[in-house]
């Protein structure tokens, strides 16, 4: 068991909130209470260590009863940068005893973390950001006036126009995927090169190419509704309606727009949301396995120019989309130098 400071008071008023938060955390954090624990976290050192405390001491209990469980909310990294964090030392780490969480407490953690995750391009740095930056953007998670999200893919762009009468977003690039608020008096209608995808409350993806707009539901019905031929203005266009599992495709390019309405299954839905950011949370994983997670969900691509590297053990707790925390981390904590190989590969080696 962890010792406790001579002066604790649990009815402090930092502990009383430390508590709180920690109950928070173990079921998960709303994109609001994220936004006020960063900023808890933020305003003071002391609630970072009251936090700790109150963690070490879970863990114990935990050990004592045979069970090690552990939940981590995901936190913004844009509302909360370390300033005052010292650099981390380039020194050699023992690999197979490095925990990125579970042996910190969590504000150092999330401080550390949070270092990689900031800290810009500089010239002491192995990683050269420039050649496919835009690729590293981490994915964009958006949320309307009505509490619906939408998570929008790297170089997306999406435009959102609210009425009284109805809610419309403009997807003009790209692909995104959308979390829709019920609202029967105001239907969300996403409009895609003509198309209009409309829906009540329901989940579903929009993806734009040069020649095909394609849609998956995976929760409640959606309407797919071509807008008129402009060669053929008097020819009608029949909707299409959706149900999970189900996806639509429209060839844009054809003089009558025709929706092609097929069933997929879970493992094609999958594949086709590889984009969506996943925790990646593992108490004990190869480094090769790891970046293999990595190498499914992003357009950058990681090598490793040892094969001794992917044996490396370790635990993780990274977003899917993170690869530039990821590839900052391996730098500065584990010996390794990354360099550019093109413009959307990254080489992880054994530094010098």
């Amino acid at each position: 068991m962890k010792s406790i400071p001579s002066d604790f008071d649990e009815n402090a008023p930092i502990e009383i909130a430390a508590s709180e938060w920690l109950a928070r955390l173990d079921r998960g954090l709303t994109p609001e209470e994220q936004d006020r624990y960063s900023d808890w976290l933020a305003e003071d050192p002391e609630h970072g260590k009251a936090i700790g405390r109150y963690l070490n001491g879970w863990d114990d209990f935990d050990r004592l009863a045979g069970i090690h469980l552990k939940r981590h909310a995901r936190i913004d990294a844009d509302l909360l940068i370390p300033e005052n964090l010292p650099p981390p030392k380039r020194g050699k780490k023992p690999f197979r005893n490095f925990l990125l969480y579970s042996l910190l407490p969590v504000a150092a953690s999330i401080a550390l973390v949070f270092y990689f995750i900031e800290s810009g391009p500089d010239e002491s740095s192995g990683l050269n950001l420039q050649p496919a930056v835009e690729l590293l953007a981490r994915i964009e998670q958006r949320v309307l006036e009505d509490g619906s999200v939408i998570e929008i893919n790297r170089g997306s762009v999406v435009r959102a126009s609210y009425s009284e009468n109805e809610r419309r977003v403009y997807l003009e690039k790209g692909e995104a995927n959308f979390d829709v608020s019920k609202d029967p008096s105001r239907p969300f209608i996403v409009n895609v090169a003509g198309v209009d995808v409309q829906a009540v409350g329901t989940v579903f993806s929009v993806k734009l190419s040069e020649s095909e707009l394609d849609v998956i539901v995976t929760e409640g019905v959606v309407r797919v509704k071509p807008s008129a031929s402009k060669l053929l203005p008097d020819s009608p266009i029949a909707d299409a309606y959706l149900e999970i599992g189900q996806r639509a495709r429209v060839d844009l390019r054809a003089e009558i727009p025709v929706v092609e309405v097929t069933s997929i299954d879970s493992l094609e839905i999958d594949r086709a949301h590889l984009w969506k950011p996943r925790l990646l949370d593992y108490d004990e994983i190869e480094l090769g396995e790891l970046v293999e997670e990595f190498n499914r969900s992003n357009p950058i691509q990681i090598a490793l120019g040892d094969a001794s590297l992917s044996e490396i053990s370790l635990s993780s707790v990274f977003w899917s989309d993170n690869v530039e925390g990821f590839v900052r981390l391996m730098e500065s904590n584990f010996g390794m130098e990354a360099e550019w190989r093109g413009s959307r590969e990254i080489l992880l080696r054994k530094a010098d």
